[in-house]
């Protein structure tokens, strides 16, 4: 591990003030939540993007929400193939063992992850191609998005690619057995939300009339 260092002094004086603070007003509650276990009611499908917070974006406190964060918010398709699936783990974790109500898939505005698949989608990401390329073969998940929404221009391509991250996440989640029988039996509900990070916004997808302001 000669690759570690110490924390950054911010990092120390930040943790110092929200001990003194927030954990010193509410420590029985800590004590509480580290005694009894987490019982969250929703889990949350967000993307790594350091402007996306999510616990804010709802209000949340600790114990709420079951987060799971990775780039561009994307769900892979049901393959139990036997090696690492980080996503998918945290999805049947909260599905089989925390029992959560909901799954919210989280999409936002100016995404790198999806203008990266829409750049290697249209040719203009060799380095994306690659075998070798992490991001690249994480953004073929989005590839069947990028298909019904290539005849758009530049600009609506790109915010039409976004939503399509949420949808193709959420039809992938219901490859899931655990989660379609879950969702077939009402012990589960599927949501599909994109931020404008901008703007302040937030839009549901409704099955009827697409994504719509909340």
């Amino acid at each position: 591990m000669d690759a570690a260092r110490p924390l950054p002094q911010y990092l120390i004086q930040r943790f110092h003030g929200w001990r003194a603070t927030t954990y010193q007003d509410n420590k029985a509650w800590f004590r509480r939540l580290a005694e009894s276990g987490q019982h969250p009611r929703a889990m949350v499908i967000s993307c790594c993007d350091s402007r996306v917070h999510v616990t804010s974006i709802f209000g949340a406190d600790e114990g709420e929400f079951f987060i799971h964060r990775n780039v561009a918010n994307l769900v892979p398709p049901f393959s139990p193939d036997g090696t690492y699936h980080g996503t998918s783990a945290a999805v049947e974790y909260a599905v089989t063992s925390l029992g959560v109500a909901h799954i919210v898939v989280l999409g936002h505005s100016n995404c790198g992850g999806v203008k990266g698949c829409d750049d290697m989608c249209m040719g203009h990401a060799p380095a994306l191609e690659e075998k070798t390329s992490f991001v690249g073969r994480w953004m073929d998940i989005l590839r069947p998005g990028f298909e019904r929404v290539k005849h758009l221009p530049d600009a609506d391509r790109a915010r039409a690619l976004e939503k399509e991250a949420v949808l193709v996440s959420l039809e992938n989640l219901m490859s899931f057995p655990f989660v379609r029988d879950a969702v077939g039996d009402d012990r589960l509900t599927l949501h599909g939300l994109w931020n404008d990070t901008g703007a302040g916004a937030l839009e549901h997808f409704d099955p009827a009339r697409g994504f719509v302001a909340v």
